[in-house]
């Protein structure tokens, strides 16, 4: 009547018994609690061997650049080349790259009621006139900021010099923030000569619905045929019509973002524990993008209400129209709020470019063995 000891045994066993098992029994395997963690932990290993990577090839690149141009000292005509070349990179590429912000920008400039928002903008600009019409304007707008970019920074660095030598070491030590509104002041004059021809030609093929100009030169071509050889800035009749305005715009533009971004980078090292060449390159092209991006807030709302006159004389002054009629004229039909149309998205657009233009500018620097724009002038070590 009572069960067998063997069916006892076999019903109350442990179903994985404590001692070995037998080799022909599956293992399941083992299963991670936390999944998503190991996908972050992967994932962040794969950034960092990237990162290593690319580091490595930089420094590579770096010093195969470095043995063929030798030793680049300072204030030197190679040391302006370098300055040169890295602001037209870092110009160029940035402003290109944010062409369809600008776009958006320039259209709402002329037409406020054209769209209700920046995203209602972009769909519709998509939606008519495909993805190609989203970029309308990157050709006029990478040769002339490629051009205004090689003149602004590397003019910059040598006015700084050159009023620097001009006023002694001490009174330039004293007087740093005028040295830096005058030198940037003195490059942008300049770099605007470059620059206006071909923002003429960008804000006409943006402002225009379809666009009229296919390819930049074509459109420089054309405008010259119809309106005359540049360098008529009051008549209204070239390409330079709007080189008053741009200087109103950029000129204080640029002032404000080379004399804050000096300023601000020179209080995030004062603020830092030790000194600037303690941190390595990637803290200190850090330090230059964010130094950049506050300075790029200053300089947008800066320059806005020219942004804006610049936009409206490009694309409404009349010919033979004098400047100062057609800006009285413009500025009756769009009052003082008027020169406000599009501010928020300027301030993005203007504080991120700024940021990224002076990391690509720090970064080519280094790449070339120079130091990094801004910081103490002279490091004190006890």
């Amino acid at each position: 009547m009572l069960p067998s000891g063997g069916l006892i045994i076999n019903t109350f066993a442990p179903q994985r018994p404590l001692g070995p098992q037998s080799s022909d029994t599956p293992r399941s395997p083992k299963q991670n609690p936390f999944p998503a963690w190991s996908v972050i932990e992967n994932s962040k290993k794969r950034a960092d061997a990237f990162a290593k990577e690319a580091s490595r090839e930089f420094e590579v690149a770096s010093q195969k650049a470095q043995s063929k141009t030798g030793h680049i000292e300072p204030w030197s005509a190679k040391y302006y080349a370098a300055c040169t070349f890295g602001g037209l990179l870092a110009c160029g590429l940035t402003h290109t790259a944010v062409t369809p912000l600008d776009l958006i920008k320039c259209r709402r400039q002329v037409d406020p009621k054209l769209y209700k928002s920046n995203m209602e903008a972009f769909y519709k600009i998509r939606h008519a006139e495909g993805l190609k019409g989203v970029i309308t304007g990157w050709g006029p707008t990478f040769f002339g900021y490629s051009a205004q970019g090689a003149y602004k920074y590397g003019g910059y660095e040598f006015f700084k010099k050159f009023y620097s030598d001009l006023v002694g070491t001490q009174n330039a030590n004293r007087w740093k923030t005028s040295l830096y509104l005058t030198a940037s002041a003195s490059a942008e004059f300049i770099a605007d000569v470059a620059l206006c021809p071909f923002e003429a030609v960008k804000v006409r093929m943006q402002t225009t619905i379809p666009p009229d100009i296919k390819t930049t030169f074509r459109g420089i071509s054309d405008v010259v045929s119809k309106e005359g050889v540049p360098g008529a800035a009051l008549t209204g009749s070239s390409l330079y019509k709007g080189l008053y305005p741009l200087w109103g715009r950029q000129i204080p533009y640029t002032m404000m973002k080379f004399a804050s971004f000096e300023t601000i980078v020179d209080l995030i090292y004062r603020s830092l524990p030790g000194e600037k060449s303690d941190y390595n390159k990637g803290a200190q092209t850090g330090v230059a993008f964010t130094g950049g991006y506050l300075a790029g807030i200053l300089c947008a709302i800066v320059s806005h209400p020219a942004d804006v006159m610049v936009s409206k004389l490009n694309a409404n002054r009349k010919s033979g129209e004098a400047f100062g009629a057609a800006m009285s004229r413009i500025y009756k039909d769009i009052g003082f709020r008027g020169l406000w149309n599009g501010l928020p998205v300027r301030i993005v657009m203007i504080g991120t470019l700024t940021g990224l233009q002076w990391m690509i500018y720090d970064s080519f620097k280094i790449f070339m063995g120079l130091p990094t724009t801004g910081g103490p002038i002279e490091e004190k070590k006890k």
